[in-house]
């Protein structure tokens, strides 16, 4: 069995040292990075050598890459590394992994051409000046033998204990069994779908209701699959905090504790959830878990491979026992995990960590995405920006003297930009070429600023760069599945706007990231209509379809259809008193534990209101704006066993779906909306778009998210084979065909 590893990941592994430093690095973008070596390249004779693959093998270990250049008339061997700023800022340990990979390519590139020496070249080119700075020197080929064979010596132990994991762990998904006595009423069907879809390298949508168990459901089978699609990774893609805890007990289950688990499982969380420092800077001057970082990060590194599953408290504890920072471990320990739990972010943001180890190392992914109709909304908003003038009149005024002048003019062409508007709202069909050259100026000033005051970035002025920057890397990126729209206010005298860009087909970006993987499976229990999620996300046109069987009988939800009730907003006053005696007569006939689901807060306080003068015996409790983990936690407390009471939440929100109140503690829901957004501006010319483009305005901007949210809030009751409930839909569009369709088949209605 031999092990490959790319050159960067071998010297990653070997001659990072010293303190984890981020601090500010005006580095340039992945665009600028490739234009800069292209630029580097055309300045080259004819003779010169581009992206020169390279690869050697050192006992089982396989080293591969792709040199940047090489010129046989000079016998140089190139590394190019682009930066922008002052040369002298490039830290020294950047130096000394930069020459540990020149060195590592000038052996391979000595072994290959049969070389008695090469000259090895460092040259930094500046994205900005465009100039080159080179640094030389001339090595023998027996030397840079030497130099390689030392480094494969140091990550070789390595290599062999993760050929000898990877061995282990595929005997142990060949002969996992399943770890209940029998599958659930629709479970078998699923877990085969997964593993043929794995099998095949293709992509699954998969719409199952709650209860039949999707996440071991999924996560078996594609173990099974692992082995013999030489699977190197799973992720395991979720929107919220309960999906990684559901998948990381599947883990726990499939693999029962007392004995070695041969799955290495990581829970990844969000940097401001795992900094023990976070009032510290991230670099060794200031936090005591990034100085020597790279230092202790190997002993910390074969600790935590010795436990599994790495969930945020675990990884945390082997952290600070090494003195690193937990957050960067679980970084460095996402390369050598073979099931990696984490939001989607990970995966489908411009900046992914997962998507962008999977291309760097060539891996072959496997991905389950796990409540999979949030992804559209979510990946909507990661390839979207706004920009606020109110922020940048805040920033500018407290600004350092050398950003005053490039402030003034995006200023500047900001009031010229929105100065004949004259509504509150317009969208335009075409960016302001003039507010982007300001806006560009403007983000290459701050950054100049700050290469040369590292110190700088901090508060307003961090804030607005980095939304600055995005809102340069979306604008780049427009096109016709984008809305470009500017809303205008008056304050006093003066007019204040917002600019967005705001994505609504994020098919271009979902769709490639999937295509890398080598198989996707999407569940939910709601991805009806298929061709809605299929066109929002750009799934390939082979995609498989199930819909899965329901493990619950008709009899055990009682659904009533309330039609009499117009929930609308110019009804609502009239539906408040009907409301409240639906739910009183409810709960006098059958005590217990309900949710009430409505379209806004105010909605839900009047009618909470109004059943709190007209009942005071009912008790009560619902959800409140803003509320923090902690206290969406203490809701939830409230639904016990033995309680009997309401909870009123709103639909679409933290308790519309991924919570789990089985039996006692929950036993009906009363969901007063059809879950439509809001119409307002916005959304209406989202219908337009969405009308071009899919001749289907209104129902995907409206009507499929709308009832997504209704089928999600109702899934809350019926939770296991023995539960029962009652479910009421409050409304009189209920009662239309059109949305009925969109309900599950295993329902009826009454």
């Amino acid at each position: 069995m031999s092990y490959r590893v790319a050159v960067r990941a071998l010297c990653e592994f070997t001659a990072k040292a010293g303190d984890l430093d981020l601090r500010f690095t005006p580095s340039p973008t992945a665009q600028q990075g490739i234009a800069g070596h292209r630029t580097v390249a055309a300045r080259r004779h004819a003779q010169y050598q581009a992206e020169l693959s390279l690869e050697g093998q050192f006992g089982a270990l396989t080293v591969r890459g792709r040199a940047d250049g090489y010129d046989p008339v000079a016998n140089v061997l190139e590394e190019v590394k682009t930066f922008r700023g002052e040369f002298t800022a490039i830290p020294a340990n950047h130096r000394q992994l930069h020459w540990a990979q020149a060195r590592v390519y000038g052996w391979l590139l000595c072994q290959s051409l049969q070389l008695a020496q090469v000259d090895l070249a460092l040259v930094y080119f500046d994205i900005v000046s465009e100039k080159e700075t080179r640094l030389q020197e001339t090595w023998s080929a027996t030397a840079l033998q030497q130099f390689f064979e030392q480094q494969c010596g140091l990550f070789l132990a390595w290599a062999e204990q993760e050929m000898a994991h990877r061995q282990a762990r595929d005997d142990a998904a060949r002969t996992l069994a399943f770890p209940h006595q029998h599958f659930r009423t629709g479970q078998r069907a699923l877990a085969e779908a997964v593993y043929k879809t794995a099998s095949t390298g293709r992509c699954l949508m998969a719409q199952a209701p709650t209860g039949i168990g999707k996440t071991i459901g999924t996560l078996f089978p594609l173990l099974k699959a692992m082995p013999g699609q030489q699977l190197d990774k799973l992720l395991f893609l979720t929107a919220k905090t309960p999906g990684r805890k559901l998948a990381l007990d599947a883990a726990q289950v499939l693999y029962p504790p007392g004995q070695p688990m041969p799955l290495r499982v990581l829970e990844l969380v969000a940097r401001d959830k795992a900094c023990e420092y976070p009032e510290n800077a991230c670099n060794g001057d200031a936090c005591p878990l990034a100085r020597g970082f790279y230092d202790r990060l190997p002993a910390a590194r074969m600790a935590a491979v010795a436990r599994s599953p790495l969930d945020q408290q675990t990884l945390r504890s082997v952290a600070l026992a090494h003195e690193v920072c937990p957050y960067y471990l679980s970084q460095e320990m996402a390369r050598w995990a073979d099931v990696v739990i984490a939001d989607y972010n990970y995966y489908f943001d411009f900046t992914a960590l997962l998507y962008g180890l999977g291309q760097a190392n060539q891996w072959r992914l496997a991905t389950l995405v796990d409540e999979a109709h949030n992804l559209v909304e979510r990946a909507r908003q990661m390839y979207s920006a706004s920009l606020d003038q109110q922020t940048l009149n805040t920033v500018r005024y407290s600004a350092p003297a050398p950003l005053d002048k490039p402030f003034k003019r995006l200023n500047r062409e900001w009031n010229a930009l929105h100065k004949e508007q004259v509504g509150p709202y317009q969208v335009h069909s075409h960016l302001p070429g003039k507010w982007l050259a300001a806006l560009s100026l403007c983000i290459t000033a701050i950054g100049d600023y700050l290469n040369d005051h590292p110190q700088g970035l901090s508060g307003n002025l961090q804030a607005f760069y980095f939304e600055a920057l995005q809102f340069n890397r979306v604008a780049e990126l427009f096109d016709g599945h984008f809305l470009f729209d500017i809303s205008l206010r008056e304050d006093g005298k003066r007019r204040l706007s917002q600019l967005n860009l705001r994505n609504i087909v994020p098919a271009g970006f979902i769709g490639p990231r999937l295509a890398s993987a080598q198989s996707n499976v999407l569940f939910s229990a709601t991805l009806s209509p298929q061709t809605y999620y299929a066109n929002l996300l750009g799934l390939p046109a082979d995609t498989v379809w199930m819909d899965v069987e329901s493990p619950f009988q008709a009899e055990q939800l009682k659904v009533q259809v309330v039609s009499q009730i117009s929930t609308r907003f110019v009804h609502r006053q009239a539906s408040l008193g009907p409301i409240v005696e639906l739910i009183a007569r409810q709960f006098e006939q059958r005590p217990g534990n309900y949710l009430a689901f409505f379209s806004s807060f105010d909605y839900l306080q009047q009618v909470a209101g109004l059943l709190a003068e007209r009942y005071p015996q009912v008790t009560q409790w619902a959800q409140a704006r803003r509320m923090d983990e902690s206290a969406r936690q203490g809701f939830l407390e409230q639904f016990t066993l033995s309680s009997q009471g309401v909870g009123f939440a709103v639909l679409g929100g933290a308790f519309g779906e991924g919570i789990d109140l089985p039996g006692a503690r929950l036993i009906g829901a009363f969901v007063a909306t059809l879950g439509l957004a809001q119409l307002n501006p916005v959304n209406e010319q989202i219908k337009q778009r969405m009308a071009a483009l899919f001749g289907a305005g209104y129902d995907y901007t409206y009507l499929y998210p709308g009832v997504q949210k209704v089928v999600q809030a109702a899934g809350r009751v019926i939770r296991t084979q023995s539960d029962e409930g009652t479910l009421f839909l409050i409304d009189d569009r209920f009662a239309e065909p059109k949305v009925q369709q969109l309900l599950p088949r295993w329902w009826r209605l009454g």
